[in-house]
């Protein structure tokens, strides 16, 4: 057969094989350029216009074009240390007034500060309250308040009496990403040993072992630096995709390598060790090599559906993510396979090369435990499809039952200092919290109609229990031209509460409408932080059918191609939505209830964070496709050699039991890492891929997908299959690797 004829995959591992060094070489050169080249573009940070969205957005531009967006400002709160026997009411003492003196004369000596403002009694004379306002956005915020924290921190060491702390948006920021930096790191060092160790059990060798680590921990190292370069086209939106980058980087270059040094040695013991590591590369290029790079593209068209939300969140996410997976999959293609013919005499180990010694050539291997777990699943299929679909049913039923919500301020962990300061600011100072923005744009002609509309707004929010009750009347800016305008409306709830939830409703459907919406040649909208986590979530929730459209559309597609067969497409989608919904189902008992706070170290906010489903639904669908095609294309050899289809799921899901099996264990490993990352999000994305994992490799794997398969019998295919003319058609001619001899160190 003609060299041009076999699979792309097939001779990208012969070269790479019989020139390991090249190949080496040029994918350490890859990996440099790629780094070198992410370090000297740097990353792209978002803007603070890339998050703006729906209403909250809208008015959000109305602020930026009147010069009205409010300046960052950081607080400092003085209070008693009640650790030091601090009395409460020590927050009004002179010791306290000197502190706050101080705090303002360092203050306004720092170039990033525009003024200061004087010491703020709490009304229970508990604490005093020093707000800094500093130039620039939110943005610039984050880069100058360093120097703000070194001087809250000098006068905390010189008033030891008292507890001097410092909060506000940029320090908050801040101080969250510092702590996921850490977490991330204690992930990683939980992660790869745990990642090791499985695979030393799996290949009883500390080589074969190692080289699926090392692959990953490569394809994450080149995914960061491709991401800094992808950047500049989709924005990073404050580092969210470095966590996802490492999670999927880690599962799915671990996966890949795994898939392809399994094949390889189980193409050596099925011959009984008479072929070359070579020739075992090539071999497990023609079935495993394929199958990664269908399952790569399927990972990168599920999460290429997030770019449809249309949010600089997703897209930053997308990229990152979609960019480790085709590194790993090129890893696994070219520089794996150059390992494993240059080492491949040094991975077998002591277990793989007695199981080559005592299996007789052609006897394929297959799993006992798996062998009499699907024995009664194939006895009676659809009475197991049905047990199947009535677990599945039960854990998907309570999402009807979710509530979504969006990550703020009342979700980060009081881990983070400034977040724990922020808790006891707002307690001493209700209005200092969040807040509504009510904005207005008019033409000359009714922007005195307008501003007046707005102050009777603010009039009748006053004494009403869903508006913070400040003493004063609402804060009213105008812009230079006179033509736009803001009203500051302080409200004493959390951002996600039911109390926050029905201010913003009372305000846009109520108050705006009958006060500024009657003025003519004015546009009006309301933004903050309510109006805005309220806006994002029913962006997500009308984009949200159209990414899971989009996904399972290319889904099928993508498995129609790697089978030629709509059944079996059709069936790999549903199996996809199975294990979705199961995941949600799960992640409403978890998060919604408090009954696993003391578990998994939480608090409840009562709801999910908006958007865990989403990526949940496009990193599983991907992953799950993983597994099918793996498992399924497993089968369709087996039919292809003539077995008939019931027989051929049982060979095909028994024969890559160990690898799957193996695969699973490590994905969870690796997610289960992320649970100790101190933030709900992230816990939620943990748990929701965790039981995916788990609900796939039990019930998806052991039960719907036998029985399924074994109910259709050749249907599955479409139609009949011919038998192979021999029993290694698939494995010989199908792919024209000729079987060599292995050589004297083999």
């Amino acid at each position: 057969m003609a060299g041009s004829s076999q699979p792309i995959t097939v001779r990208i591992a012969r070269w790479c094989a019989t020139h390991p060094w090249r190949a080496i070489v040029g994918w350490l050169i890859f990996l440099v350029v790629c780094v070198g080249a992410g370090s000297a573009v740097g990353t792209n940070k978002g803007q603070f216009s890339d998050f703006w969205i729906g209403e909250a957005g809208r008015a959000e531009s109305i602020a930026a074009d009147g010069g009205l967006t409010p300046a960052p400002i950081e607080r400092v709160l003085i209070m008693a240390d009640p650790g030091k026997g601090g009395k409460p009411e020590a927050g009004a003492s002179a010791a306290a007034a000197d502190a706050a003196h101080d705090v303002r004369r360092r203050m306004e000596n720092l170039p990033a500060v525009v003024s200061v403002a004087a010491p703020k009694a709490a009304a229970d004379g508990s604490a005093l309250m020093v707000a800094v306002t500093l130039r620039g956005d939110k943005e610039s915020a984050k880069e100058d308040v360093d120097a703000l924290l070194k001087q809250t921190e000098a006068v905390q060491s010189e008033y030891g009496d008292l507890r001097i702390e410092q909060t506000g948006n940029a320090s908050i920021s801040n101080g969250v990403n510092d702590q996921q930096g850490k977490d991330l790191q204690r992930t990683e060092a939980i992660s790869l040993p745990v990642t090791f160790i499985i695979l030393l059990v799996v290949f009883g060798s500390v080589l074969a072992a190692g080289i699926p680590v090392l692959l990953a921990l490569f394809a994450f190292g080149g995914a960061v630096g491709l991401y800094s370069l992808a950047s500049w086209i989709t924005p990073d939106a404050g580092g969210a995709a470095l966590s996802v980058i490492f999670m999927l980087g880690m599962a799915v270059g671990v996966d890949y390598s795994l898939f392809y040094l399994k094949r390889a040695r189980e193409e050596r013991e099925r011959t009984g060790g008479t072929i070359s590591h070579a020739a075992a590369v090539e071999l497990a290029a023609a079935t495993s090599g394929r199958a990664i790079v269908d399952s790569g593209l399927a990972v990168a068209l599920a999460l290429g559906g997030l770019y449809l939300m249309d949010d600089v969140i997703f897209s930053s996410i997308a990229s990152g993510a979609i960019l480790v997976t085709l590194v790993a999959v090129a890893g696994s293609l070219t520089v794996l396979p150059a390992l494993l013919a240059k080492l491949g005499h040094r991975t077998d180990g002591r277990r793989g090369k007695r199981r080559a010694a005592r299996r007789p050539a052609g006897a394929p291997r297959q799993s006992r435990l798996w062998s009499a777990l699907l024995r009664p699943v194939m006895r009676r299929p659809l009475a197991t499809l049905l047990v199947g679909l009535a677990a599945t049913a039960v854990l998907a039923l309570p999402t009807l039952n979710m509530k979504l919500g969006t990550e703020g301020k009342d979700t980060f962990p009081d881990s983070v200092a400034a977040m724990a300061t922020y808790d006891r600011l707002t307690a001493a100072y209700p209005a200092d919290g969040t807040a509504h923005l009510v904005l207005v744009r008019s033409d000359a002609a009714h922007a005195d109609e307008a501003k007046a509309a707005l102050r009777r707004l603010g009039d009748r929010t006053r004494g009403n229990e869903l508006f913070a009750r400040t003493g004063t009347a609402p804060q009213l800016r105008t812009s230079q031209d006179g033509r736009s305008s803001m009203l500051t409306l302080p409200v004493p709830y959390a951002e996600n509460s039911a109390a926050a939830d029905r201010s913003l409703a009372l305000l846009r459907g109520e108050l705006v409408p009958e006060t500024v919406g009657k003025v003519a040649g004015t546009e009006a909208a309301v933004s903050g932080e309510i109006a805005y986590g309220a806006d994002y979530a029913a962006h997500q929730e009308k984009r949200l059918p159209w990414v899971i459209l989009f996904v399972s559309l290319a889904t099928l597609a993508l498995m129609y191609a790697a089978f030629r067969s709509v059944v079996m497409a059709v069936l790999s989608v549903l199996l996809n939505l199975a294990a979705v919904m199961v995941s949600w189902g799960v992640l409403t008992l978890v998060f919604q209830g408090t009954w696993a706070e003391g578990l998994l170290g939480f608090e409840s906010t009562g709801f999910v964070g908006s958007r865990t489903p989403l990526l949940v639904f496009a990193i599983l669908v991907g992953l799950s496709t993983d597994y099918q095609i793996f498992v399924v294309s497993r089968i369709k050899e087996a039919v292809r050699r003539g077995v008939p289809t019931r027989e051929a799921v049982v060979d095909g899901i028994t024969g890559s039991a160990s690898v799957v099996t193996s695969a699973a264990v490590i994905m969870v490993s690796v997610f289960v890492a992320f649970l100790f990352i101190d933030r709900i999000e992230m816990k939620q994305i943990a748990v929701g891929l965790t039981v995916a994992v788990l609900f796939d490799a039990v019930v998806l794997r052991a039960l719907i997908l036998p029985s399924a398969m074994a109910l259709l019998g050749d249907r599955c295919w479409g139609r009949p299959r011919k038998a192979a003319s021999g029993p290694d058609e698939l494995s010989r001619p199908a792919t024209g690797v000729a079987p060599r001899r292995a050589s004297a160190r083999r």
